[in-house]
């Protein structure tokens, strides 16, 4: 009876901390897409945005390195695209400690479907599908 109760309490925890790294990722990063935007605000809010003809965005931030360098220039352009890099790995993060969870449990089909779906999205964001 005591096991059933400890392994109850037990995923009711991980239930809870999912739940938080959620709740926490999408405020963390809507806090960073904030900041990001009024300091390019604060650059460039006085100019006119001509929609007259599309351009390609000239920012360059496609790279982690290039966006820790953008926001060591406190470039607002840079820390919008941080906060919305927080908001793409908040649900991988989840996947992750859901892969744990499983393994934990012992529950290792649930492992294998976990990392294949992890792969899945990591592949789709490497850029071997884009091009």
């Amino acid at each position: 009876m005591m096991e059933g109760k400890k392994h109850a309490l037990k995923e009711r925890d991980m239930q809870l901390i999912m739940g938080n790294l959620l709740r926490v990722g999408v405020v963390l990063s809507m806090t960073v897409v904030a900041i990001g935007g009024i300091i390019y605000l604060l650059g460039f809010g006085q100019l006119k945005a001509d929609y007259s003809e599309f351009v390609m965005d000239e920012a360059g931030f496609f790279s982690l390195a290039s966006i820790w360098t953008g926001i060591l220039e406190m470039n607002g352009k840079a820390i919008i695209q941080l906060g919305i890099l927080l908001l793409i790995f908040t649900p991988i993060s989840r996947v992750i400690l859901a892969v744990f969870s499983f393994f934990l449990e012992r529950d290792y089909l649930y492992v294998l479907i976990g990392l294949m779906i992890l792969g899945i999205i990591l592949f789709s964001l490497s850029n071997k599908l884009a091009g």
